[in-house]
């Protein structure tokens, strides 16, 4: 990626500045298109006030085909300029998000998911006459089939209580102290809350990547990714969204770099039960415990357990005290040291690791 670009907003049209960088130089692209929400009057309450909703010039199309033609050329560049790991998120409404994505896979990119954002405090249907109108669509795609695209399942999991995070995210829309007003007036109709940028971000790309925000209005891409110390690229039209956005994102002081290191992700190295006998680290003739000392096993010389007369694996014969098919072995079995307190045999394996793969 060109420098000249990085922790930028770049002002003018985004199909024509997209043209202008480099093919496969951004990691991850978040995009809030305009809706085309087709408004043609102005929307009251019941009690006549006027509704501040999205009437700006930016969201009116002629109709569905130049909509089209403006959705495939700037999702054709994006898909340009994205790496081939790459991976796109685009939001919308029931307005827009059927034809975007149709577009997305008329462009060969993969699908992942599509995240419905539930709306934990929406704008009421003033007239009655819908539904209240409380979601909208976050369409996450790679840049096709075989991407190997960045996801941080395991981190995602702990932030959802080790749950898995699931498709459907509570996060009540923009408001409050959030929502950047100018005279009393939301400064941008369509700003988007930091916690859906948030989870994006944290959960699909890495500190130090590239994020590309072709639709950048009030910032809220650039907020996140500098406090989750990525770099941003934004487009933006509009001078006003411009001043607008440089100025939250001048005052987002990063996250210190041991705040953000996915500890959770890492794989540990394999290492076979018997590494740690030929290490003396665990010695043959030894008893292995259950974490109650119900149940103990002797340790044989070919790294098998012995219990009530069945021979077997760590993981084996643990999964047979359970009444299970299978079991993880190492966080089941203990063994005592000369004091005879139990060290699970997990801790024991992270030594070996520590002393002789590291």
């Amino acid at each position: 990626m060109d420098k000249k670009y990085l922790n930028k907003i770049i002002k003018g049209d985004c199909i024509e500045e997209l043209k202008k960088m480099s093919e496969n130089s951004v990691d991850l692209i978040f995009a809030d298109p305009p809706y085309n929400l087709q408004l043609k009057n102005d929307l009251y309450r019941h009690n006549q006030t006027k509704v501040n909703g999205v009437n700006d010039r930016w969201d009116k199309f002629s109709s569905f085909g130049e909509y089209d033609k403006f959705t495939y050329d700037w999702l054709k560049e994006c898909k340009r300029v994205l790496k081939k790991d790459g991976a796109i998120w685009v939001i919308g409404s029931y307005h827009n998000i059927f034809r975007v994505g149709k577009i997305i896979q008329d462009l060969d990119f993969w699908i992942l998911n599509d995240i419905q954002w539930i709306k934990t405090n929406p704008m009421p249907n003033f007239m009655g006459t819908r539904f209240n109108n409380a979601q909208e669509t976050l369409i996450w795609a790679s840049k096709n089939q075989k991407s190997k695209f960045t996801f941080h399942y395991k981190s995602m999991k702990a932030f959802n209580d080790d749950k898995q995070m699931r498709s459907d995210w509570y996060v009540p829309i923009c408001n409050g102290g959030e929502r950047i007003k100018i005279n009393g007036e939301k400064a941008h109709s369509t700003q988007k809350p930091e916690a859906i940028l948030y989870r994006i971000i944290l959960s699909t790309s890495n500190v130090g990547d590239v994020i590309l925000d072709p639709f950048m209005g009030s910032g809220t891409t650039g907020a996140v990714a500098k406090k989750l110390k990525r770099n941003f690229i934004g487009i933006e039209k509009e001078s006003f969204y411009i001043k607008i956005a440089n100025q939250r994102i001048k005052k987002i002081k990063p996250l210190d770099d041991e705040l953000l290191t996915y500890s959770v992700e890492e794989k540990k190295p394999k290492v076979p039960f018997g590494s740690l006998i030929e290490t003396k680290l665990i010695n043959v003739g030894d008893c292995l415990y259950s974490k109650n000392g119900k149940y103990k096993a002797k340790i044989l010389a070919d790294a098998t357990l012995l219990w009530n007369n069945k021979v077997g694996s760590i993981h084996k014969i643990s999964a047979e005290i359970l009444g299970k098919i299978s079991n993880n072995g190492w966080t089941y079995w203990y063994v005592k040291d000369k004091k005879g307190n139990l060290i699970l045999i997990d801790e024991i394996r992270n030594e070996y690791i520590k002393k002789f793969l590291t």
